[in-house]
């Protein structure tokens, strides 16, 4: 079951990863702001790490 808890969760952060990448990059908001994007782009650098460490784990590719 955690395995199965652990997909679903994969599954999900891939989704919001793909919302994610679909706006378009030349969207501008009423005042940029570009601590918020760095922030942004830090977080989606994170959140593939932390993806291809959780495939490299179920794949049994663990360091």
């Amino acid at each position: 079951m955690p395995q199965q808890q652990l997909i679903l969760t994969i599954g999900r952060i891939e989704r919001a990863l793909s919302r994610l990448e679909r706006i378009p990059s030349g969207v501008q908001t009423a005042t940029p702001d570009s601590d918020l994007l760095e922030r942004h782009e830090k977080l989606k650098a994170e959140t593939r790490a932390a993806i291809g460490a959780i495939e490299d784990i179920l794949s049994g590719r663990t360091s």
